[in-house]
């Protein structure tokens, strides 16, 4: 099953075309991108779309090992090649052998070991470590990468043989936040998927507030990081909590847009008065009449009782409109059932007839 390429904008369009063309080609590729921005899902609709379909889609990410483990991995090595090679071991492009080596973050490989690469796919051959015996490979391969390559060459630290080897096509993943109109799509896609996952009996789709809140972030982690915010969406079903989160996790950064504007507020009516004046004359009458007896006063725990006053008045006021019906009351506040039981106990609100 070909994983999908979730998106509507030009860019990711342009993605996809781009693969119709030369997923049968066999030519180098390099895909760049982001952490995060699904690489590997172009990879592998690339390798789903192509010839080699039926044969071994192999992976190595290169930022993961060492450089002596890295050259192993790829090339294998026979018996007693090195101290605790006790057995001989194939490498990913004896493995991938008309299939697909997929190198992911190709730009961490080690200058040494990038020469013994372009020796690979200029010739077709390899020698696993210990042998002197050369194999020879028909694995297409598929780079990725995160950084700058053409800065990396400029600095040193990446040969630009390789990188003229490896770059015949090249596919640019943008960021997430410069694709929000892909949001939306990708939300109904993971929250369907992750909805049977997590055996959740009910399929919680977002609000479009939600939805333009989520657009608001700048989305660092990308698409990755959109399916972790989905991920625990459906484990705490609370999207006020999980809102919140991304705003405190922006560390100073600006939103960019205005919070949109709230749903089922509260009418000020007679029936639902709100005093600040009387919430702390309410206070202080409690504490004493002299301001030198006001030993607990404090802006802090006048604030705290506002909001215990807020919130028990947005509460009653809901389960009052929906017939104390608690779950409909939750979906309208935007909270999760649990959050809501707890809020009525800690409110100490009853019903009118109680």
């Amino acid at each position: 099953m070909i994983p999908p390429l979730i998106g509507v904008s030009q860019s990711i369009e342009r993605i996809k075309e781009l693969i119709s063309h030369v997923a049968d080609t066999g030519l180098n590729i390099v895909i760049s991108g982001e952490s995060g921005v699904g690489k590997e899902v172009v990879a592998q609709n690339l390798y789903h779309l192509s010839p080699r379909k039926n044969k071994p889609f192999v992976k190595v990410n290169c930022a993961a090992l060492p450089d002596g483990l890295l050259e192993s991995e790829l090339f294998g090595f026979e018996r007693g090649a090195f101290t605790g090679a006790e057995r001989k071991k194939r490498g990913k492009f004896e493995l991938a052998h008309q299939g697909v080596l997929f190198l992911d973050e190709i730009g961490d490989m080690s200058f040494p070991l990038q020469a013994k690469l372009l020796h690979v796919l200029q010739s077709g051959e390899f020698a696993p470590l210990g042998s002197e015996r050369e194999f020879k490979t028909d694995a297409w391969v598929i780079a990725a990468t995160n950084c700058q390559l053409e800065s990396q060459i400029k600095e040193g630290k990446f040969r630009e043989d390789l990188y003229y080897r490896l770059n015949i096509i090249k596919i640019q993943i943008p960021p997430l936040r410069d694709r929000l109109e892909d949001i939306p799509p990708l939300v109904d896609y993971y929250i369907d998927r992750y909805t049977s996952q997590f055996d959740s009996k009910q399929l919680l789709k977002p609000s479009s507030q939600i939805i333009q809140r989520l657009m608001e972030h700048p989305w660092p982690g990308n698409v990755r990081e959109l399916q972790n915010v989905l991920k625990r969406f459906l484990v705490v079903c609370d999207w006020d909590e999980i809102i919140e989160e991304l705003v405190s996790n922006r560390h100073g950064m600006a939103s960019t847009g205005p919070a949109p504007p709230a749903t089922n507020a509260i009418p000020e009516t007679e029936s639902n008065p709100f005093n600040m004046k009387s919430i702390i004359s309410d206070y202080l009458d409690m504490n004493g009449s002299d301001p030198e007896d006001f030993k607990d006063f404090s802006l802090k725990e006048i604030k705290r009782k506002a909001l215990d006053h807020v919130e028990r008045e947005a509460i009653t006021f809901v389960l009052d409109k929906t017939g104390w019906n608690r779950s409909k009351a939750s979906r309208i506040l935007k909270v999760s059932y649990k959050t809501l039981l707890y809020k009525i106990a800690d409110l100490k609100i009853k019903p009118p007839s109680a």
